[in-house]
């Protein structure tokens, strides 16, 4: 990174202001949070506690709060300055006016502005304050929608174009589309104008709510809700607004226009009876309790009375309703064809190439394709020719990918000013998909990323832990042509859900097959622990029980930020039994965060397993001692990977296999000490009854067995102890029936 970020000021505690604040202090990056006055500043902070905003406790710490009218001097100790007020062009002007007094000369400011140009903001605004401004237009909510779009002017100055770009990247974990510097920028540009279009269009084909949203959903692979759906939660009220703001920017003959959204009658009525989306109770859906029990009521579009929802009949794949001759095809090829026409008609207003575009709808509105990838999914060439069936224009865009063979072409994607060009992914980013392959089991591949490195990518649904994916763990580990290793997968839901419990359940009246099967993992996690080689465990998702055992075994993790790790054993009746309860305790010797003394230790462990909790974040999993202060997260998904290979060439140098650990523990002693708590929570009713003999287990592994006070003991006693416990909890009815349970249900059984 060739700038550096030490602090950062938002100004404005809304909803998006107070998440962008939230965001920077995720990075660990102190910010000052500017609101009219210190009390409204504080509650927008409150809001982001409650709402999630922040990825552990210890972030929120990281925010300091004030007024605009007293602090604003504050802001000389900051790099970079976020704007983040209400979108009315007088009230940011002015505000930048007291920012450019306040600030230190050089320091970056953006605008999270979503509709004004930056034109319109710098107009009137000395020369060195413009060249220091640019667009940052973030997605709510800020922790979890990972698209910035950034606008910079002809005049902005390389040192604030760098010091935002790479600061929204590599710290708040963005992905940045350039945009051009055009009224609602790319996403808001396209997004409305199809939510528009998928709104109006169900009126004019005469189809219900439900119809609408079953045909609106799915099939276009956008958010399951459909229109309505959707706009009962974003909130109908803000049509006036948001839409006015919007179509009064856009020029009048933008197809947009066309639509007359803000006329339309029935919406008209619905935002006067109030009844403007879920905050309101209701909009087009309304949840209801009444004498037929919980169900859904729905708005009738003509005559704006609710009714019972009548579910409608699942929509095909999109080419085939397309090419129905029916009201709810004819919708869907008139939502497609013209979202497709509109977004190739202003392509080269907006952005450089169609991918910008495409981009942009995945992550601002969760689109699974954007409009071009679904037209070449769909066939440009025949979009074109249906279009021209019609009588109705195409685009030249779409014209000459019909002509090209597509928008897409292998690494090439389509100009807007024509013509395909290669495009380039920023360094220090790394996609899985295009590795070369080393081995493939089926279980489990064995990429290379280059420079001697291996990469075991996991295959499976939820990733489970059986025979197969053990046997690539070890054969991976048993290499001798790899320099270091790197553990990881771009499966979405789960980096490892844990042992595959059909596996387990199937060995639980063979005593000897069952030895077999958890010591194999033990061996297996060893084996990888004791590789000649560094291996590093990149977490992106969940990581629960022997998932998170396998990453406690690695020599570092590096986690994405939202990954989410947890030994949950407890749930199914079990501990951690292939060595997560003895390299956590091993890890626990270490943490500098706990008082000292041999038992604050243990009880750190034994909470962490009792709990049976899943971090909500990397950062939180730290402070669970799941991950080591020594381990890294990665903000930004995108550069996981590349930081992982990183983290093992950093290991290479000197490495050597870790000695087996010596861990001091007290014995019976310190097991009746973690039970106490135990007794009384029993006592309280706040356990399950066969929780007190699951922890009874835990506790005298984690303190040793019958060691004395104090003797070191040896990391293959505590292996020899988890496995006894889990043997021991196994052949318990109360266990069996609770992994059963969670089999059947994927709940845990409170018996």
């Amino acid at each position: 990174m060739t700038a550096t970020l030490r602090g950062a000021a938002v100004l404005g505690a809304g909803s998006m202001g107070g998440g962008i604040a939230a965001q920077f202090a995720n990075a660990g990056i102190p910010v000052l949070l500017l609101d009219l006055t210190v009390d409204t500043a504080r509650a927008g902070l409150a809001r982001q506690v409650k709402v999630g905003a922040f990825m552990a406790p210890s972030a929120r710490a990281l925010v300091n709060v004030g007024g605009i009218d007293h602090d604003l001097d504050r802001l000389a100790g900051v790099d970079w300055i976020v704007e983040a007020v209400s979108e009315d062009l007088s009230l940011k002007r002015d505000l930048f006016t007291k920012v450019d007094r306040a600030r230190k000369p050089g320091t970056a400011i953006s605008s999270n502005t979503s509709t004004i140009p930056l034109s319109a903001l710098t107009e009137g605004m000395n020369e060195a304050f413009s060249r220091d401004l640019v667009i940052t237009h973030f997605f709510n909510p800020v922790r979890y929608m990972r698209l910035v779009e950034l606008v910079i002017g002809p005049s902005t100055t390389p040192e604030t174009a760098t010091l935002v770009r790479e600061s929204c990247d590599r710290i708040l974990g963005k992905r940045i589309i350039d945009c051009r510097d055009t009224p609602a920028f790319i996403a808001n540009r396209v997004g409305c104008y199809w939510m528009t279009a998928a709104l109006m269009e169900a009126f004019t084909q005469g189809l219900s709510v439900e119809a609408t949203d079953a045909a609106a959903g799915r099939p276009f692979g956008v958010p399951p809700t459909g229109i309505f759906g959707l706009l009962d939660l974003v909130g109908i009220d803000l049509l006036p607004s948001v839409w006015g703001s919007l179509l009064g920017a856009l020029p009048p003959r933008d197809a947009h226009q066309a639509y007359a959204i803000l006329a339309q009658p029935r919406l008209r009525d619905m935002i006067a009876r109030g009844l403007i989306g879920r905050k309101a109770g209701g909009g087009f859906y309304r949840r209801v309790t009444d004498a037929r029990g919980k169900h859904r009521d729905v708005i009738d579009l003509e005559t704006g009375a609710y009714r019972p929802e009548i579910p409608a009949a699942p929509a095909p794949a999109l080419p085939d309703l397309i090419a129905e001759d029916s009201p709810r095809g004819r919708y869907a090829w008139a939502v497609l064809s013209n979202v497709l026409t509109y977004a190739a008609t202003i392509a080269g207003e907006i952005a450089e190439d169609v991918r910008a575009i495409d981009q942009a709808l995945e992550l601002g509105y969760n689109w699974r394709a954007g409009p071009f990838a679904l037209a070449d999914q769909l066939g440009a060439t025949s979009i074109a020719k249906r279009l021209r069936a019609e009588a109705r224009p195409v685009p030249p865009l779409l014209a000459e990918a019909a002509a090209k063979g597509g928008f897409y072409k292998g690494d090439t994607v389509l100009s807007t000013a024509g013509g395909h060009r290669p495009w380039k992914r920023p360094d220090g980013m790394i996609r899985l998909a295009e590795l070369p392959i080393l081995e493939d089991n089926g279980a489990a591949i064995l990429r290379d990323m280059g420079e001697s490195i291996g990469c075991l990518e996991f295959r499976g649904k939820m990733n489970t832990i059986d025979d197969a994916l053990l046997d690539s763990l070890e054969a991976a580990a048993a290499r001798r042509d790899l320099a270091g290793l790197v553990i990881a997968n771009d499966n979405p839901k789960a980096f490892s859900a844990g042992a595959d419990l059909d596996k387990l359940i199937s060995l639980l009246d063979d005593p000897v097959a069952l030895e077999a099967f958890l010591a194999r993992g033990q061996t297996v996690f060893r084996a990888l622990r004791m590789a000649p080689f560094p291996v590093v465990g990149a977490p992106q998702a969940l990581a629960l029980g022997g998932g998170c055992e396998m990453l406690l075994h690695c020599d570092a993790i590096q986690a994405w930020a939202e990954a989410r790790l947890g030994l949950v054993e407890r749930l199914v009746g079990i501990i951690p039994g292939w060595g997560g309860t003895t390299r956590l305790l091993v890890n626990a010797q270490t943490r500098t965060d706990l008082a000292k003394g041999p038992m604050p230790h243990l009880s750190a462990v034994f909470k962490t397993i009792a709990e049976a909790r899943i971090s909500g974040s990397a950062l939180e999993a730290r402070s669970m001692g799941l991950l080591r202060p020594t381990d890294g997260i990665t903000m930004n998904r995108d550069r996981l990977l590349a930081d992982a290979k990183a983290r093992v060439l950093a290991l290479i140098p000197g490495y050597a296999p870790p000695l087996e650990a010596l861990t001091p523990l007290p014995g019976p002693t310190g097991r009746l000490a973690l039970m106490n708590e135990v007794v009384g929570q029993a006592a309280a009713g706040r356990l399950a009854s066969h929780d007190p003999v699951v922890l009874d287990a835990l506790a005298e592994v984690i303190s040793g067995g019958t060691t004395t006070i104090g003797e070191p003991v040896p990391e293959t006693t505590l292996l020899d102890l988890e496995r006894t416990a889990v043997r021991h909890l196994l052949a318990l009815e109360p266990t069996r029936a609770r992994l059963r349970a969670m089999r059947e249900t994927g709940k845990p059984l409170f018996n």
